[in-house]
């Protein structure tokens, strides 16, 4: 897909010059000799710098450092974290292709097996830029987090923290919500059963009812959701179903969200919203549990406890279906440092098998495990096409830098689902003993 961002370039730091002729002498130049020593090869984007100078391949994706400060934050942050600082606050402007661009880094990044960079190992080996950014200006303390960087403080997974990091995400918006989500507002993975054109609000549909069914709802049926959003589930479990259902959320929005739903759908007799944490769980035990991309927030020191809750939860024999994201051992299990610091502080992914031995030693027999990375690429993408055929409307609602944070997210969320750098599974899961429930896991 494509992705074009000229159009939120204008503003304080101008539209930027947009020519293509040969390298000429100025800050963008001096940049690409200085990076020589440790690109091991030319420049992989057009280096538009804002004194106007521009440098490397002609023909390359135009990548515009508007200010100083983009290159004062990339110098503190290197990678990741710095150039998404920048980006989100249009110090670093991409002309075209954001998705495009981002695997033509980490391509060149793989193929020239270019070392990981500190703030310190750039003034050791690169005395060139150093020297550059003290000329220009750019040498100076840390700038400011931008404005959209999560700042959550206290003990880890505390319950005041847990609220924070939450709050911080999804308590940005209803509206912004209603306009990016499909009108169930499910904010996961939905089931394109009918392949990548199916449309969303069908697959997301379909992702519920599938839900429903592998845990055994009927008519009657106590069910908790656990996490519940912004009462996607909830509400199509007691309209399909039956059931009667509690959910809980920490989010104040989305439970005042939910409580308006269940008025306007006269489902007050079979849906109750609490907000509190999982931890503070004491109803049940329920006939069937769900939790739905909420065991990514509770982090690796917890999991034993949110499975334990998930358990007791559930009457004997009862099915509990988790849905949660996952990714390979080894760096950033929160999904890396934009994820972490602007999207979801404190959150833990691991290996699926790590997730099943976590389940089973709370007592659960694992029933089935329904893999759905590649819907999630498809889900995501349907969601960034939605942000940017209604970009004025989501910047009037959270602002640029928090759109332009949302369509880093979505772009570098489906390569990372695409590239299976993360994973996505429902996991089916029955607590022993207790009379049989019939589950329809059929996929």
């Amino acid at each position: 897909m494509t992705l074009t961002s000229d159009r939120t370039t204008t503003g304080a730091h101008g539209p930027g010059p947009t020519g293509s002729g040969p390298t000429a002498p100025g800050i963008a130049g001096r940049i690409e000799a200085a990076l020589a020593p440790l690109l091991r090869g030319p420049l992989p984007v057009r280096l538009v710098a804002w004194d106007g100078s521009e440098a490397g391949p002609v023909d390359g994706t135009r990548v515009s450092l508007r200010t100083p400060q983009a290159l004062t934050r990339l110098l503190w942050h290197p990678g990741e974290l710095g150039a998404a600082q920048a980006y989100v606050t249009g110090e670093l402007e991409v002309h075209g292709d954001i998705g495009e661009t981002l695997d033509l880094v980490r391509s060149t990044v793989a193929s020239r097996d270019l070392p990981p960079l500190t703030a310190a190992r750039i003034a050791r080996l690169l005395p060139d830029l150093v020297r550059l950014a003290r000329e220009t200006g750019a040498l100076t303390r840390p700038p400011a987090p931008p404005a959209t960087q999560a700042v959550v403080r206290g003990r880890l997974h505390s319950l005041a923290r847990d609220r924070a990091s939450i709050s911080h995400h999804y308590d940005l918006s209803n509206e912004f919500y209603e306009l990016l989500l499909d009108p169930h507002l499910a904010y996961s993975s939905a089931y394109h059963v009918d392949g990548p054109d199916m449309p969303l609000e069908r697959a997301q549909a379909a992702k519920l009812d599938l839900v429903c069914r592998k845990v055994g709802l009927r008519e009657g049926t106590t069910f908790l959701d656990v996490g519940c959003g912004w009462g996607s589930l909830s509400l199509y479990a007691a309209e399909h179903f039956g059931a009667q259902v509690t959910g809980v959320t920490i989010a104040a929005e989305q439970k005042a969200f939910i409580d308006r739903r269940i008025a306007e759908r006269g489902l007050g007799d079979r849906v109750r919203i609490e907000l509190r944490d999982y931890r503070e769980i004491a109803a049940g035990p329920f006939d069937a549990v769900a939790s739905i991309e909420m065991g990514e927030h509770v982090g690796e020191k917890n999991y034993d406890t949110y499975a334990e809750v998930l358990f007791r939860s559930v009457r004997p024999g009862g099915y509990v279906l988790v849905q949660q994201m996952s990714r390979f051992a080894g760096h950033h299990p929160g999904g890396g440092p934009f994820i972490e610091q602007f999207i979801a502080p404190d959150m833990t992914m691991r290996p699926v098998g790590d997730t099943l031995n976590l389940l089973q030693g709370a007592g659960f027999e694992v029933r089935d495990v329904h893999a759905l990375r590649e819907h999630y690429v498809w889900t995501v993408d349907a969601w960034h096409r939605t942000l940017e055929e209604n970009w004025d409307r989501a910047v009037e609602l959270i602002g640029e830098e928090a759109a332009r944070v949302w369509r880093l997210y979505l772009v570098g969320g489906s390569q990372a689902f695409r590239d299976g750098r993360m994973g996505v599974d429902q996991l089916l899961l029955r607590r022993p003993g207790g009379a049989p429930v019939v589950s329809d896991s059929a996929r």
